[in-house]
Order: C-alpha cells, then structure tokens, then sequence
C-alpha cells in the first residue's frame, strides 16, 4: 500500500519527477515526460504495478523501516534520507539531474556509522504497470526493454533476478558510496551513455544555487517561498517553457471516491498564475518562456483557446480509465487524459490577459505576437462573455453564468484597455471601454445578492463560491467597498471548515450535486490562501497572517502541499504537489511582508 500523500518528497529533472516514500520507495515515475506512461505505478496501485525501494534491509514479515530524517540538501530539489538502525546509520541521496540526454534518476547510498545491511529491490513495470518488460544484461548493464522504451540499470553493487524483480544486497560502512542509477532511452536506440553519479550531484546542486540566486524576495517567509518556488520550477517542462498543474494523476479530491484527475497538462490559468509568481520574485526568463509556449499553442487560433493543452502544446487530451489500477487507497477510476480540456472557461481569457499585462509591466521584452494575441482574445471576448460556461472548478454539469467567469472577462478587457493607453497596441478603445462597463454593469446588477450583501457563486444562485474572493485582488472592486467585505464574511461563514479554512463551493444543495460528481472534498487550500490576502486587504491582518501560519503548518517536513486538506482526516489529499497551492502560497507571502504583518 502507497504512503500517505504527505509522506513523499518531489525530486524532478524540468521533464518529469518522481516521488520518494519516507521508506525510500520511489512508488511514481514517467519517463521521459510528465505525461508519459509511468514505469513505477505503485502510488495508484500495488508493488506489482512498478516500484523502486532503496534502504535498509528488513525481514519479509515485517513493514519497510521509514527514514529517521530527511531534507533536502540547502535550496535544492537534491533528497538525504537517513535511516538510524541497530547496526549503524545510513543516507541515501536521490536526485535527478537537469538534463539535455536520456532522463537518470540516481540514488547514492552513503554509509553514516556502523555497518548497515542494504536492499534494492527495482520492479520495473511499463505502461503504468501493465507490462512486464524483458529484462536482461547487455556488456554488463541490466536494461528492461518493452515496446518503444528501454530503461538501464546500472550500479556498482552485484544484482540478481528473482520474482521479476531486480535485487542488489550489500552492506555499507563509513566512507563507503554506493550509487544506483536508471536511465531511460528509446529502445531503437544505442544504449545511453554511462552514469556518472558523483559529477551529476555536483552539478545538479550548483544549478538548484545558481537558480535560486535570482529570487528578489528575502523577507520573512523566504523558506516557504524558495521551496515553492523550486517546486514550481520542478513542474516547469524545461524543453517548452509549458508548466504542468501537478505531476500526478487520480490522487484523490476524497479519499475512496471518483473526483480523480489527470493533471500533467499545462491549464492556462495555472501557468498563468505561476508565471505572476515567477515574475514577482524575479523569475524573467520562466516568463519569457511561457510566453513563447503560449503563443505556440494558441497559434493563429485564439477563438479555439483551449483551457489546458500538453506541455509542447498537444491539443488532444482524451480522457480514458485504466481499469487495472486499483486507485490510490482504493479511489477509482484512475484517469489519464482530460476531458475538460475543451470546456469553456471564460475566466481563462482573463488570466492570460493578466499575466501577458504583468510581463509587458515587469518589463519583459516586447512580443508583437503577444499584443496581437491579446487583441484577438478580446474580439472573442465581445460575442462571447454573455454566454454561461464550466468555470474555474470544471464543473461536469451544466453550464452557468458564473460570476468570476465574468469578473475575469472585465479583468481581459481592462488589462487590454491599458496596453492600448499605453501606446504599445491599436483598438477600438471606446468601445471596448464601453464594453468593460457593461460586463461590470451585469455582474453587479445579476451576480449580488442585496439581501446577504453577497456576491454569488452565478446569476440567480444563492450559492457561494470562494473563487469570488478574487473580486479585490483583480482590482474588480476596492477592498473597502462594502460587497466585497460582505463577500469575504459570508464566505467565512458559509464555506469554512472547522479549522478555518475555505471550500470551494457547498458540492451539494438540497438533492443536487451542484458539479455533476458524487461525493465530497477537502478545503481547497488555494483559496484559503485567497481568504488571507483578502483579509489583509481589507486591514484585517493580524487575522490573515494568523491564517497563512496555520496554512503553512499543513506542508509536509519537505515544505510541499497537495490540492487539498481533509478536514476530517486530518491530511493531504488530491495531486501532489500541486502547482495551484505553492502559487498562491507565494503571493500572500509577499503581500503579508508588504504590509508588515508577520510574526517576530
């Protein structure tokens, strides 16, 4: 059985990442992308899915000994796990170096005291654990061969074959260094060159120093800034400049239930909101980036913009079940491929107005394109923003008008308006100020509720919905003004947990399912970090810093956060780590040290 969600440490090279259990089980790996067919599966399944497990060895009755410590080492995506035993102490080092060749994932084992039996145990399993691959040597390396892949193994230490499984027992003293390393090539190809485990550590630590050297932010939350932001990095595709939402996919919403989601694709709002973070703290040449990705993948067709595309700008995603995995915990289906990717979103032309707005302002060197995109996307906007649509969360059931889909389309044509004044693109400026006024006009008139002094998750509903606690900070409407306090209060009161923090929207009202899914789902930890921000805007900050603290408290020792917290459970849930809770993390941060509202 997989470890908790919160038991796994990230490690990535910029094209794919693996996750590590505490017990030195590396249970999830794509290769050679975020998207590709994963060869370690165990995560969503069983051990005879694909697993790698480097540590101690133990008896075959007991549970795999879990690590005593574990970090990374300084500012860097580089895991030491340390295990205390009665023989002695050991560490193993993983990592995966930023490449330009075949994809490695290397893991040093290091002796600490003592003598210290070891195991390695590597069952490979291609096409997420379906397929069993031909394993056999070749000029002394061990290579797993199936299909267009070929995966080499390749380690000092003696290993033998048992139970389709590749085993390597030996023991390390003080001084002693071990490396194991897996490289994938296709399988047509001639064998990668061989691993040079100690030169690729030095070099993946001075790049993590190097990148991490350019961050502007040293205020008082630098180390939960810096580890998101090595997170978001570790989930930008380095090859395309795309950003995948998590590496994951079906870690679930809730615990034994069927909101499981593939999210190793680029969503244009996530990107987007990554991109402000990158920008804010200094991270030009990410935007820069992005922005050539977007441009790709929108190409002369900005009327079809889809919300999400693969990350070098694949367009078709489909979305299919695989039926013989089990589900993490036992929540199924597992999906790969998604189906919302030809929603309509009408919010997504807002953030990418947004962060195309925030680069031209930091300066980003201008793009001819980029302006002309924008333009474009307004001219869609004008027939289009009337229309109801799936909104932020992806609702599976019917369309609405909902009100931050309309908010964000005022966001598109403001920012647009702007570019204009300042000279650096053409349009019918009139009009479309004309237009910004009236799409204010509606949402204020059909999307606020005078009786709760309240505005609504759609036209017509007495819902709420948090993403509402947008309003302020897009600048829709001042803090001060008296809708958006009342916004901010009655979603304290009706979307928050017992520990304070926020849900998206109430998943059921009366027999309905509001999204088309059964079930429920923990607090979206997003928009608890939107509920901070509001209340600091708003000069409640002693309250909003109280909350992003106790925020903070819910990352795991390594500093990372899934989608979602489990109020009942008491832990992480949905994909891991997610994109859209290290951004928002990073923008209260920013904004709480602005106003000097921090502890100590």
């Amino acid at each position: 059985m997989a470890g908790r969600i919160e038991d796994y440490a990230l490690i990535g090279d910029m094209q794919t990442a693996a996750l590590v259990c505490r017990d030195g089980t590396v249970d999830w790996l794509c290769l050679p992308r975020f998207d590709s067919h994963a060869i370690f599966a165990g995560l969503l399944g069983t051990e005879e899915h694909g697993f790698w497990r480097l540590g101690p060895a133990y008896a075959s009755d007991q549970q795999p000994p879990t690590a005593a410590r574990r970090s990374y080492r300084g500012d860097s995506l580089i895991l030491e796990s340390e295990w205390d035993t009665q023989r002695g102490t050991v560490r193993v080092t993983d990592f995966m170096p930023p490449r330009d060749g075949a994809p490695q994932l290397i893991r040093i084992v290091e002796g600490v005291s003592g003598r210290v039996p070891m195991r390695s145990a590597l069952r490979m399993r291609f096409s997420y654990g379906r397929v069993v691959p031909w394993v056999h040597k070749h000029e002394g390396r061990t290579v797993a061969v199936a299909g267009p892949d070929s995966v080499w193994f390749d380690t000092s230490a003696e290993t033998y074959g048992k139970s389709l499984t590749t085993y390597a027992d030996f023991t390390v003293a003080p001084g002693d260094r071990i490396a194991f390393t897996i490289s994938w090539e296709p399988s047509h190809k001639e064998p990668p060159p061989l691993p040079e485990p100690e030169q690729s550590l030095e070099a993946t630590e001075d790049f993590w120093r190097e990148w991490v050297d350019h961050c502007t932010y040293h205020g008082p939350y630098r180390e939960a800034v810096v580890r998101s932001l090595i997170t978001l990095k570790a989930l930008t595709y380095a090859p395309t400049g795309g950003i995948v939402a998590a590496p994951t996919t079906s870690l679930p919403e809730d615990i034994g239930g069927v909101r499981n989601w593939d999210y190793r694709y680029t969503w244009l709002r996530d990107a987007a909101i990554t991109l402000s973070s990158l920008l804010r703290t200094g991270y030009r040449e990410e935007a820069r980036a992005w922005r050539e990705w977007l441009l790709r993948a929108v190409a002369g067709d900005p009327e079809n913009l889809q919300i999400m595309y693969g990350i070098a700008g694949e367009r078709e995603l489909g979305e299919a079940e695989l039926d013989w995995l089990p589900g993490y915990e036992s929540s199924g289906p597992v999906r790969v491929g998604n189906g919302a990717a030809h929603q309509l979103q009408l919010d997504v032309y807002g953030e990418v107005t947004e962060a195309l707005h925030l680069a031209h302002m930091t300066g980003l060197a201008r793009n001819d394109y980029a302006a002309l995109l924008q333009l474009k996307l307004i001219r869609y906007l004008e027939d289009h923003w009337q229309e109801p649509d799936e909104g932020i969360w992806e609702v599976r059931g019917p369309r609405r008008h909902f009100v931050h889909s309309k908010v964000m389309a005022w966001v598109a044509v403001d920012r647009t308006i702007k570019l204009i004044e300042s000279g650096d693109a053409d349009g019918p400026l009139e009009r479309w100020r004309e237009l910004r006024d009236d799409i204010h006009r509606d949402v204020c008139d059909k999307g606020y509720d005078k009786e709760r002094n309240t505005f609504t998750q759609s036209y017509g509903s007495k819902e709420l919905d948090a993403s509402l606690l947008l309003i302020p900070q897009m600048g829709f409407l001042p803090p001060d003004d008296k809708r958006v306090i009342g916004t901010i209060e009655a979603i304290q009161r009706e979307l928050s947990t017992s520990d304070g923090f926020i849900l998206r929207y109430p998943t059921t009202s009366g027999d309905e399912n509001v999204d088309g899914l059964p079930g429920d789902e923990g607090a979206f930890l997003a928009c608890s970090f939107w509920m901070a921000d509001d209340l600091a805007m708003i000069g409640r900050v002693d309250e909003a810093r109280k909350l992003f603290e106790k925020l903070l408290s819910l990352r795991n020792d390594l500093g990372l956060l899934a989608e979602e917290w489990d109020p009942r459970l008491q832990r992480q849930v949905g994909n891991f780590p997610q994109a859209f809770s290290h951004v928002p993390l990073i923008d209260t941060a920013l904004r709480l040290t602005a106003s000097g509202a921090y502890g100590g």
